[in-house]
C-alpha cells in the first residue's frame, strides 16, 4: 500500500509531465503549499533555472502578513511574484500546482499573479 508521500509525489509529477507537455515553450510557475508558508517560483526548465521567486517568508513581505497560512498571505506572494517576474521580463507563464487541487491558497495565489500581469 502506496503511503501519503508516494501519493502526493505521483500526483505531482503527473501533473508536472502534463504541464511540461502543453508548456509550447513557455515558463512553468511552480507552487508549493506547507501548513505555514506558500511558496512560487517562475521557472525555466530548458535552461534548469529559477527566473523569479516569493514566499510568505520574504523580509520586505513578512512584518505585512499576520500569518503565512492564509488566501491573504498566498494572494500578497502571488502579486509580489508577478511583479518580479515582470521586472524580468516574463509575461506568459503555465501555471503548475503541483500536488495540490486549485482550490483555497493555490487559487488565491494564482489569481493575484493574473491580476499583477502573468498570463497563463
Amino acid at each position: 500500500m502506496a503511503t501519503r508521500k508516494d501519493t502526493l509525489v505521483r500526483r505531482a509529477s503527473r501533473v508536472r509531465r502534463q504541464v511540461k507537455a502543453v508548456a509550447n515553450g513557455r515558463l512553468r510557475l511552480s507552487v508549493h503549499r506547507s501548513s505555514k508558508n506558500i511558496y512560487a517560483q517562475v521557472i525555466d526548465d530548458v535552461a534548469g533555472k529559477t527566473v523569479a521567486s516569493a514566499s510568505t517568508l520574504d523580509t520586505d513581505l513578512r512584518p505585512s502578513l499576520k500569518t503565512g497560512a492564509d488566501t491573504a498571505a498566498a494572494a500578497a506572494v502571488g502579486k509580489l511574484l508577478a511583479e518580479r517576474a515582470s521586472k524580468a521580463g516574463v509575461k506568459d507563464v503555465v501555471f503548475d500546482r503541483g500536488a495540490f487541487i486549485y482550490h483555497g491558497r493555490v487559487k488565491a495565489l494564482a489569481e493575484a499573479a493574473r491580476e499583477g500581469g502573468l498570463n497563463f
